[in-house]
């Protein structure tokens, strides 16, 4: 890890090239609980090209609560690396005070008290605040959207996506890339690419019968800004068909595809780029693997694994920047290009506390139009829940283990799965639970709650494949999102074995009883890849559970049944 000291005192030349660090002083600010909105905004003048970086908003366009991880496992040469540390130990590494704003923004613990006192965050009418606030100090900034963003809540999958289209739109972004969006299917992908008047970047997205770039998904984009020509090169998720259903999009393919984007950037220098600039969403691991293997980036905007890092992280000459997830954050990044190359960089991540900064009002009414149509059903109140509630680590959160726990009541089943994604806000205690609160944790296109039988042998399997895809030491081999959410099933995984072994000691976790590898077991998931996949809608199944219980006392907490070495 590069911590705040080297940071400063090493990258390109010096420290005063770079300029300091602004992160801590609105933190101090932050803990005596005088935020203002200049103060998160206010930067002094730095270099010619300023870039703004947004990513993983996932459809929320309402300030919402969302606590960081408090298990973020790194391997291999990334054990205990950024941002694989949570907690205490990232708030020592950043010199971040105890019950500050940044304590509360950056990480998991006392997130319910911290947030009575700091409130909720996000809300693209306050993102459209800050961007537009920073295009005040530089009109030429560019404004980069890193994907998942037209997924992940009641609204935009009713729209399609196109309420977050048309909010987004006043924005006025210059460039973006994908993920989560091709599960509204490639004909609506390319029907929404069609509409938003701006480059759709994806220089790994590829028709899969001919294996030739997609023609509707330029590799890179160029602008002239500062006095600098700038190239943007986008790189998608790569493992779309393995993650999510290939049936969405037959005719495309992805992967990392390293010496293709190596092919890109030797035509964007060739082609008078003095600065670089890959919008990815592969993911921190895998884009600083590939800022190790791939020559000529400058800054990499790193997306996919919700990372928020107050600091870049430089990799030789790239820099590596995470800007969060929900809306919580916009990175601002400053550069000095000079004589046909980067000079210098300072980078700003600036929380947007949603008391502190102002709307947009163009954008909020924009927002509410999108939202009248299903305010009704959205602000139905279905429960309450007396402790909180969030989804974000390698293994379960409470939201997890309360869908598991209705998977096995409202299914009949002995052990359930679901699904170890990333999205969905949080819950503070006291607060009651709404269809929307339901939606922002299961909102997608393929939400059928199935029941099968599944053999003590095959649950082997399936933890097996998807703890390699999580714990691989190689980046470019981590393909799934955090470890498969597990009720009534407890078992122990050590991340340092090697493929096929990290898995032992399974267990019904109700009795404590074996799993026998010949027997067959009733077992209920949703979120299956598999076309044709039956069952209901996740949400519904969640809503009745939750209506039955009321008020949510305490949640069966399946991840205390995982018991994890080697992290």
């Amino acid at each position: 890890m590069i911590s705040r000291r080297d940071f400063l005192q090493t990258a390109m030349a010096t420290a005063a090239i770079y300029g300091a660090s602004s992160y801590g002083r609105w933190g101090r600010l932050a803990a005596q609980q005088r935020i203002t909105q200049d103060d998160l905004l206010g930067v002094s003048p730095f270099g010619n090209v300023t870039l703004i970086h947004l990513t993983d908003l996932h459809a929320q366009l309402k300030p919402v609560f969302f606590r960081e991880p408090e298990v973020n496992i790194g391997v291999g040469a990334n054990r205990g690396q950024v941002p694989h540390i949570t907690g205490d130990a990232f708030r020592q590494a950043y010199g971040i005070a105890d019950g500050s704003a940044d304590h509360y923004a950056l990480t998991y613990d006392d997130f319910s008290a911290l947030a009575g006192t700091y409130g909720r965050m996000g809300g693209l009418d306050r993102v459209a605040t800050v961007v537009n606030a920073i295009r005040a100090d530089n009109p030429e900034a560019l404004f980069l959207d890193g994907g998942d963003t037209w997924h992940g809540s009641l609204v935009c999958h009713r729209t399609q996506g196109q309420d977050v289209v048309d909010a987004m739109a006043l924005l006025k972004p210059d460039a973006m890339t994908f993920h989560w969006e091709f599960t509204l299917g490639s004909d609506r992908v390319r029907d929404l690419v069609g509409q938003i008047g701006f480059p759709a970047l994806g220089a790994n997205i590829y028709d899969a019968e001919w294996d030739e770039p997609d023609e509707d998904f330029a590799p890179y984009t160029t602008f002239e800004r500062g006095g600098t020509k700038i190239a943007v090169i986008g790189q998608a998720f790569p493992y779309l068909p393995i993650a999510n259903p290939n049936w969405m999009f037959p005719e495309l393919s992805f992967g990392i595809r390293e010496e293709r984007m190596q092919e890109v950037v030797d035509e964007a220098r060739a082609g008078g780029a003095e600065l670089v600039v890959l919008l990815s969403h592969n993911g921190f691991d895998v884009d600083k693997k590939m800022a190790g293997q791939v020559r000529g980036l400058d800054v990499i905007l790193s997306g996919h694994t919700h990372d928020a890092l107050p600091e870049p992280v430089q990799v030789g000459q790239t820099h590596v920047i995470a800007s969060g997830s929900n809306g919580k954050f916009v990175s601002r990044v400053d550069l000095d290009v000079r004589d046909g190359r980067m000079q210098g960089l300072r980078h700003r991540l600036i929380p947007v506390f949603s008391d502190v900064i102002a709307p947009d009002p163009a954008v909020t009414a924009a927002i509410d139009a999108s939202r009248a149509p299903f305010l009704d059903e959205l602000t139905r109140v279905v429960g309450r829940t007396e402790v909180p509630l969030y989804r974000r680590g390698n293994f379960n959160g409470s939201w997890d283990d309360l869908i598991c726990d209705a998977l096995l009541s409202e299914r009949d089943a002995e052990i359930a799965l679901s699904p170890g994604v990333r999205w969905g806000p949080s819950l503070i205690p006291g607060q009651e639970i709404t269809v929307e609160d339901i939606h922002g944790v299961t909102s997608m296109s393929y939400p059928e709650a199935y029941r099968t039988e599944m053999t003590g042998e095959f649950l082997h399997t399936v933890l097996e494949d998807v703890a390699d895809n999580i714990f691989n030491p190689d980046p470019y081999y981590q393909q799934g999102g955090d470890m498969v959410r597990t009720g009534g099933l407890a078992y122990r995984i050590d991340v340092t074995k090697p493929q096929g072994s990290r898995i032992s000691e399974m267990t019904l976790s109700r009795t404590g009883e074996a799993i026998d590898p010949a027997r067959s077991y009733q077992v209920a998931g949703w979120a299956s890849v598999n076309e044709g996949t039956e069952g209901p809608p996740i949400w519904d199944v969640v809503e009745a559970h939750i209506a039955k219980v009321g008020t949510v006392t305490d949640v069966p907490n399946a991840s205390e049944n995982v018991q994890v070495t080697g992290g």
